[in-house]
């Protein structure tokens, strides 16, 4: 498993704590010694995993090993169809889709897909979808609805495909055309973000009735790559606008963008990635179960207001003398 910076103190005590224990397996002298370590990492895990900074937190959601969408397909589904292309151009790669049987409840499952090598990730586009590939994830959803199933949005991507051919193909539109319909959906939407959440490309499949977080993923208008080259003219100040952002789970909680935080194991998902499926089948579940119980009529009115009262806004009226003086004729031409 690769070292993260924040991460290093963690690994040197792990080496030390097994060289002891290779060293002296026979000698039961030293398993008070080795017992003392043992807990003085735990502790150091706690300091250093209760004390990361937004961009450490952005490094674990970008993780290699971190658990993907065909992880949590594989894990958490007791059964999974896929189903392929928009019906327009072709199959866009980096949307994985399909009928799922999840804990015995029936739903389309909908998911971002990176892929977890070079040929997989190339094959996959890095998760950035092309405009077929929103419209693939909207067929899936109206053919959901159809036949009134729940659906299952897993957000994943760095962003949507900005290249010429995507924007030749309706880039824009395409993610317009889905907030617009996945708001008019007549079917309960649970939209969880298991890594990078940026842009549009997130938001194109983001629209829905809870909205939960990961602890160390993110959800951001824009990359910190991309906010600190417009900012600062310079992408190394991406630690800087990772702060600036507020793009972690705790802020949006605060400020009603998400509606729920599913804790990740000490240290981030890939550390654990099967307590993690646990979990999110546990909450996918939990969601659907208080959903269903709710009239569609409702459902796609709560949705509206959820997103509609989403923002703080301010409004600073000028008072009558702060008005500044209109030019007099004689400075006029």
């Amino acid at each position: 498993m690769d070292t993260l910076p924040h991460e290093k103190q963690i690994y040197e005590y792990i080496k030390t704590i097994e060289h002891l224990k290779k060293q002296n397996k026979d000698n039961p002298l030293f398993n008070s010694e080795i017992q003392r370590l043992e807990q003085k990492l735990e502790e150091l895990k706690i300091r250093v995993y209760s004390t990361l900074e937004p961009w450490s937190r952005i490094q674990i959601s970008r993780h290699h090993a971190r658990p993907h969408t065909l992880g949590y397909i594989e894990n958490i589904c007791d059964s999974f169809r896929e189903l392929h292309g928009d019906r327009c151009f072709r199959d866009d790669r980096a949307v994985v889709g399909g009928l799922a049987v999840i804990g015995g409840v029936k739903c389309m499952l909908i998911g971002q897909e990176k892929g977890m090598d070079t040929e997989s990730r190339v094959e996959r586009n890095f998760g950035m979808l092309h405009p077929e590939g929103f419209r693939k994830a909207l067929r899936l959803m109206k053919l959901a609805e159809k036949f009134d199933l729940p659906i299952v949005s897993l957000l994943d991507t760095p962003g949507a495909y900005p290249g010429l051919e995507a924007e030749e193909r309706g880039q824009g539109w395409a993610i317009a055309m889905n907030l617009r319909e996945m708001a008019r959906i007549k079917t309960p939407i649970i939209v969880i973000l298991i890594g990078e959440g940026s842009s549009g490309g997130a938001l194109g499949m983001g629209v829905g009735d809870v909205v939960a977080m990961l602890e160390h993923a993110y959800y951001s208008v824009i990359s910190p790559e991309g906010c600190a080259s417009i900012l600062w003219k310079d992408s190394a100040k991406s630690k800087e606008a990772a702060a600036a952002l507020k793009l972690n789970a705790e802020y949006l909680y605060e400020h009603n963008i998400i509606d729920a935080i599913i804790p990740e194991p000490l240290g981030g998902a890939h550390h654990d990635p099967k307590v993690m499926y646990e979990r999110v089948k546990t909450f996918i579940i939990e969601q659907i179960d208080i959903l269903k119980s709710i009239s569609k009529e409702l459902l796609i009115e709560q949705r509206y207001l959820k997103f509609r009262s989403q923002g703080e806004f301010f409004e600073n009226k000028i008072e009558e003398s702060e008005t500044p003086d209109k030019p007099s004729d004689s400075n006029t031409n």
